[in-house]
């Protein structure tokens, strides 16, 4: 998750110590770049820089998902969004832990750390591949992984490098290229190791931000009931444009039906909150631990950390009316000047002490960082060793570490070509679109592996273009945030899209999540199912056993 604009937190009027925050940088990178060096140190096997060795440690695992997944969005921009809409976003919050850590964790993740250490799976694409008997999936996920994870990547970079242009002051295309660089080094030398620890570390120091953000935010409204209900009070206060799109209120959810409802409910909480669960960078963190035990006690961790870094910036957000409106006489997003991306840095900057605001630089920096991290890992071994090692040369090369390093360099460099070509306003339409096709391509046919014994190779692939194919429909010819600004629907049949009214607002996952299930079903039932040998072979029991022992 990332995306937003960042006006300057803080320069040479707001009294802000720059020699005690340049301080805390230069500590910063440098305990980042130690235990980058010391992930690297311990990479002595392909095991070690693909899949961390399978044997990290629950702590390290959950907050390496969490930091993972939360970047500069969740806090920035999604923070933003919870200003301008309200404590409706909360079900984000509660869906992110439910889906994502609960079920993730407890259903999904050992299921998919047992199959992948049976069939020796490295990457998520090799682990569908290798689940349906099928080199060529294995191709085609690795393919998708690397045509539009670097859109993905992309946001997260523009959005770290506008982070430092605007605080440090640097020129955008030198943050950008600086940033790359530093998360790239990493990433490439050291594999997953170095991201496991680096994404621990930064967690770290994200949970520290976004717990003094809280508690801050709570003394400055006068406590937590006090606060609560002065923002209910203020729903009169809702501007007339929001109003008449189903707003009604800060604490209360939008009108049933309304285009607010169906923008909050479709696109931000089923949109972002299933979607977390078909993630391919988060798949793979399952098959890094060494039993089921410790993804149990990893839920203990993740839950927490997750709601300490979405559920904070919803709260935060939504109070920030509060605040602004008792110093200006204006809600959040007026202050703001209308930009809901404006909204966290402004509150930031005008309601929190200095100290605090150098905190929160570093929270936002290893927001970004770890999530590129990742992004680069996943893209990497996706090309490299998906498409490369085991496509091109159908797996006969022993060089698995030096084409996913090629492959990571590759994806980088597309990475950072989309960055500046993009244009504005793209962060976090692209973050949406990514995470959307996502759930609709991948997650029936990665459940379907996991749970049902009859998935057959045909009802996966039919499974993942299905859900591929009409997500791209519904994106490019009927979703009117895509549709629109893309202009394609225009060009061709003369109208901004193919539908209207209420299904203009309907997100493609709801269209073509059920879809890709049905064709997952009905082609598998149709078509002759896996031999019994190997299907009863990867859903034993035996290996969970041993395991255990």
């Amino acid at each position: 998750m990332t995306g937003f604009t960042l006006p300057a937190l803080f320069d040479s009027s707001s009294g802000m110590n720059m020699p005690i925050f340049i301080l805390l940088v230069v500590v910063y990178f440098g305990i980042t770049f130690a235990l980058a060096w010391y992930g690297y140190r311990k990479t002595k096997t392909d095991s070690d820089f693909m899949v961390a060795g399978r044997k990290t440690h629950p702590l390290i695992m959950a907050i390496s998902y969490g930091a993972t997944f939360i970047s500069t969005s969740a806090i920035i921009g999604f923070g933003g969004v919870a200003a301008a809409y309200g404590m409706s976003l909360l079900w984000l919050a509660f869906l992110n832990i439910l889906v994502g850590i609960v079920i993730a964790f407890l259903v999904f993740g050992p299921r998919m750390r047992k199959m992948g250490h049976q069939l020796q799976a490295s990457t998520f694409p090799e682990f569908i591949g290798k689940r349906f008997e099928s080199r060529g999936l294995q191709s085609w996920i690795g393919l998708f992984i690397a045509v539009l994870m670097p859109l993905y990547a992309a946001s997260v970079l523009i959005g770290s490098s506008r982070f430092l242009e605007t605080t440090f002051g640097v020129p955008y295309e030198t943050a950008l290229i600086v940033f790359t660089i530093v998360v790239a080094v990493y990433v490439i030398i050291g594999g997953l190791l170095s991201v496991l620890y680096t994404d621990a570390f930064q967690g770290a120091v994200m949970f520290l931000g976004m717990f003094f953000l809280l508690i801050i935010t709570y003394v400055k409204l006068g406590g937590v009931t006090e606060a609560h209900t002065a923002l209910a009070n203020m729903a009169p206060l809702v501007p007339a444009s929001l109003q008449s799109i189903g707003h009604q209120g800060w604490t209360m959810m939008p009108v049933f039906g309304s285009q607010l409802w169906w923008t909050v409910i479709s696109s931000l909480i089923l949109g972002v909150g299933i979607g977390i669960i078909a993630q391919p960078q988060l798949a793979v963190r399952f098959m890094t631990v060494k039993d089921n035990k410790t993804l149990k006690r990893a839920v203990l961790a993740g839950g927490p950390f997750i709601f300490m870094m979405a559920g904070v910036a919803y709260i935060v957000g939504a109070l920030s009316n509060v605040y602004f409106f008792n110093e200006t006489g204006k809600v959040a997003l007026e202050a703001a000047g209308g930009n809901v991306d404006s909204n966290m840095p402004a509150y930031i900057n005008s309601a929190m002490p200095d100290i605090f605001i150098m905190v929160f630089l570093l929270s936002l920096l290893s927001a970004a960082m770890s999530t590129a991290a990742s992004q680069i890992h996943t893209m990497g071994t996706s090309v490299g060793y998906d498409l490369i090692r085991n496509g091109l040369f159908k797996g006969n090369s022993s060089k698995t570490i030096l084409f996913t390093r090629i492959g990571m360099v590759l994806t980088v460099i597309a990475s950072v070509i989309l960055a500046f070509e993009l244009p504005p306003g793209i962060i976090a339409r692209a973050t949406s679109v990514f995470m959307g096709i996502c759930t609709s391509a991948l997650l029936p046919m990665y459940a379907g592996g996991l749970f049902w014994k009859k998935m057959t190779k045909k009802g996966a692939c039919a499974s993942f273009f299905t859900g591929l194919i009409v997500s791209g429909f519904w994106y490019v010819f009927v979703h009117a945030s895509e549709a629109v600004p893309f202009g394609i629907c225009q060009l061709l049949f003369g109208q901004p899209t193919l539908l209207a009214g209420t299904w203009t607002l309907v997100d493609p996952i709801l269209i073509a999540t059920p879809l890709a299930i049905v064709a997952a079903i009905a082609v598998s039932l149709k078509t002759r199912p896996p031999a019994e040998k190997f299907v009863e072979e990867i859903f034993s029991e035996k290996e969970d056993a041993k395991a255990s022992s």
